[in-house]
């Protein structure tokens, strides 16, 4: 494997390239690989999840002093969680540098989506060991805030329970209110059923282990039930 294609791709040269390698290191590979004198690239995607938190966090704050905390967390939900990620892994060719057993290379759909999504963060991770803040800082914002203008621009950042409280007071002008419709389980493994109700309207029931959770669950489906997506 070349990563000499990949550093130049990406304009970062690595003083170390076996913690590069590392970062695209499955944890399946090493197990058909046991001469291989590298770690599996868990520890670096810990760090590299850390890492990327803390300049997003730094970007939004400084850059958007009007907004409130709701918006600033919500937007950096959307930058960094795992679909994203997957997606900008994808378009930086990561797929063809991933270090992977048999087995697991002929794995694709979620395990893949996931492997890429861990191998951003494990990138991100070595490039901080390897040279520090300042470049993982341009990475971040060249290759992921670029992504920041469009998530405001379809407001994909927005919970179901936002959207679809918007869609209710855009349409039928009116707030949808929740109930809980039943309770079940130990009090440490409680299950939920809300509804969501427009009015006195049931407009859809979703399940989840906390109020929140179900709640969510249940504005995602009436939005379908509406067909307000």
């Amino acid at each position: 494997m070349d990563f000499s294609i990949l550093e130049k791709k990406l304009g970062a040269k690595f003083k170390n390239k076996d913690i590069l390698k590392q970062a695209f290191t499955h944890r399946s590979y090493l197990n058909e690989n046991p001469g291989l004198k590298l770690e599996h690239n868990e520890r670096l995607e810990f760090l590299g999840d850390a890492v990327m938190e803390l300049i997003v966090t730094e970007y939004l704050y400084k850059e958007f002093p009007e907004k409130k905390e709701g918006d600033l967390t919500n937007w950096r939900a959307a930058l960094v969680n795992a679909k994203m990620l997957t997606s900008v892994a994808e378009e930086l060719g990561f797929n063809d540098f991933l270090l992977l057993s048999k087995g697991e290379s002929k794995e694709m759909g979620k395990a893949r989506a996931y492997i890429l999504a861990n191998t951003f963060e494990a990138f991100l991770g070595a490039l901080y060991m390897d040279s520090g803040y300042k470049p993982c800082e341009e990475f971040i914002k060249k290759y992921l805030l670029k992504k920041l203008a469009e998530i405001i621009k379809d407001g994909s950042y927005k919970d179901a329970k936002s959207k679809f409280q918007e869609k209710a007071q855009e349409k039928v002008s009116i707030t949808p209110n929740y109930k809980v419709m039943k309770e079940s389980g130990p009090d440490h493994e409680k299950n939920f059923v809300v509804g969501v109700f427009l009015g006195e309207v049931l407009v859809a029931e979703g399940k989840g282990s906390s109020k929140q959770e179900a709640e969510e669950a249940a504005a995602e489906l009436a939005l379908g039930v509406k067909k307000w997506e």
